[in-house]
């Protein structure tokens, strides 16, 4: 299954819209101007990358339970 390649648009689309906000609210605005900066975020996003490539690489399947529950933990709905 092939899934579609994440760019940090969506990510801020994806956030400011759980936070009810327009991507040009000051909000999403400061959300942005944080993640650019913030050293910690930029480490974790790299790691959530690392983690995603790794399963596409070696093409692993996780549990029904472990999806459900990776997808819970991350605020995210299937698309399926």
């Amino acid at each position: 299954m092939k899934h579609k390649q994440v760019t940090c648009k969506d990510v801020m689309h994806h956030v400011c819209e759980s936070l009810g906000e327009d991507l040009n609210s000051p909000q999403c605005v400061a959300i942005k101007a944080h993640l650019d900066e913030c050293a910690g975020c930029q480490n974790y996003f790299k790691s959530v990358e690392a983690t995603i490539d790794f399963y596409r690489k070696y093409n692993v399947e996780p549990s029904k339970d472990s999806h459900d529950r990776l997808m819970s933990i991350l605020g995210l709905k299937d698309s399926e």
